[in-house]
């Protein structure tokens, strides 16, 4: 089907990131778009197929990226509940250091198709619990990616500074600097692809400044350069980090962020609340990438990222739904609506628009994660995109499809598309069945959350 030319026609509304004008929808040949047919146009290319889509909206596939996969094993545990972050992470860890190959696997998927199923075509996970017997977790994670199909950018997270020498994470979900630094180049050399449709891709992640040392901070830093390879990491989520950040270092997170050598186009941080103005304008001039996770941070009472000053700074947004521990839910389809409707808080409901967060999870989102071939729509762009449909009562009455798609609260695709190739049609994976992975992921939740804290 290499040469077969597909047209999404007549969409109810179409969002393609940009100015161009898709009004009469898109045609796709192979793994592109190949036309985009503005309104009242026929396509111009041969047209092998159609696709009716006018009760439909069609959007770039949307883009997290910032997840726990793993923490979709403990969503809303009774003893992390109504507590801030540093707490939270306190009373997680003594669950988290019980995971298993087993349940990384059923997790990462469980999250995987959770997203896809919001629209996401590509997610990043930040992975940084490595428990004993659980080394391999990122091959692990890369075999589950596999079976659903979708883009993803996986980060060797790391944490080397655990409770006896001062930071949060129990000894046992630690691992030394050497054993982090070779596991790194190890998964760099065998998974990440930087091809223009590259599916794998790897980026590193120290956890945060409260869990790894400076020089591993360092040394990654070092590391990515070498192999050109993003680095990642949470800074600035809570007043409780700046704080520990000038007990421990005597700066605050920026400060030492960039005294570890990360403060380049090639970093993207999880949150990125807690800024001066000062700090912003130095994020900006770096072209730092901030993750906006807005659900989580709503939920952990932890504050609002200043997205609107961070991107006139120069800054890229993306949106994030962070792990479900903190979020108790993956969907990015609805991450866009709270963002739309937390930063009007904000901002104002005339800055902050349906167009503005959903620019967040595509364009945005792709932005960040360094991956120019996806997020709009556009000529020899990959096809990688999500349909909704309209046909449901909430929808009902809607008068412009496009806002409404948010602000009435879609949940579901109706079909999703990565380098085109269907991978949900129906609202059902194409091989993935939903609920026997939910059968199994549930009981693997049981078992981790009643095992004793020990």
């Amino acid at each position: 089907m290499q040469n077969h030319t597909l047209w999404l026609k007549s969409p109810a509304a179409i969002f393609t990131g940009n100015t161009l004008d898709a009004g009469n929808g898109l045609v796709i040949k192979g793994n592109k778009i190949v036309e985009l047919v503005p309104s009242g146009i026929q396509p111009k290319t041969p047209i092998d197929s159609y696709l009716d889509c006018s009760n439909k909206v069609i959007t770039p596939g949307l883009i997290n990226t910032h997840h726990h996969f793993y923490q979709t094993l403990t969503r809303a545990v009774p003893g992390a509940l109504n507590k801030p972050l540093f707490p939270w992470l306190k009373y997680l860890y003594q669950i988290w250091k019980n995971l298993d190959e087993e349940m990384i696997y059923t997790a990462t998927q469980l999250a995987g198709l959770e997203l896809m199923m919001s629209g996401a075509t590509c997610i990043a996970d930040h992975h940084y619990v490595f428990p004993k017997g659980l080394e391999q977790a990122i091959d692990i994670q890369v075999e589950a990616i596999n079976t659903l199909g979708c883009r993803a950018t996986l980060t060797r997270g790391s944490m080397s500074l655990g409770e006896s020498k001062g930071g949060l994470p129990p000894d046992s979900v630690i691992q030394s600097e050497d054993i982090i630094l070779q596991d790194s180049q190890r998964l760099i050399s065998k998974y990440h692809d930087e091809s223009e449709d590259g599916f794998i891709q790897i980026a590193l992640a120290p956890c945060s400044p409260f869990s790894v040392s400076t020089s591993l901070m360092q040394d990654t830093a070092q590391l990515a350069k070498q192999n050109n390879v993003m680095l990642h990491t949470h800074l600035a989520e809570t007043e409780d980090e700046n704080n520990f950040c000038m007990r421990q270092y005597g700066m605050r997170p920026l400060d030492y962020l960039e005294h570890c050598n990360w403060l380049g186009d090639k970093t993207w941080l999880a949150h990125g609340i807690h800024f001066n103005q000062d700090e912003i304008k130095r994020l900006g001039q770096a072209r730092v990438g901030i993750a906006h996770c807005p659900s989580s941070n709503m939920l952990l009472a932890s504050g609002i990222c200043p997205t609107v000053e961070l991107e006139a700074a120069g800054c890229n947004i993306g949106l994030a739904v962070d792990g479900s521990a903190s979020n108790d839910c993956s969907n990015m389809i609805q991450e866009v609506r709270q963002s739309l409707l937390q930063q009007r808080l904000r901002y104002g409901a005339e800055i902050i628009t349906a167009e503005r967060v959903l620019g967040y999870a595509t364009t945005g989102s792709a932005a960040v994660l360094q991956r120019p071939s996806i997020g709009q729509f556009a000529i020899d762009m990959q096809a990688d995109l999500a349909i909704f449909s309209l046909d449901e009562l909430r929808f009902s009455g809607v008068g412009s499809p496009l806002d409404g798609l948010i602000t009435c609260g879609a949940y579901q695709v109706d079909k999703l598309m990565v380098g085109g190739k269907w991978l949900i049609e129906n609202s059902e994976h194409s091989t993935v069945l939903t609920r026997q992975l939910m059968e199994k992921h549930q009981l693997l939740a049981k078992k981790i959350q009643n095992q004793n804290f020990v």
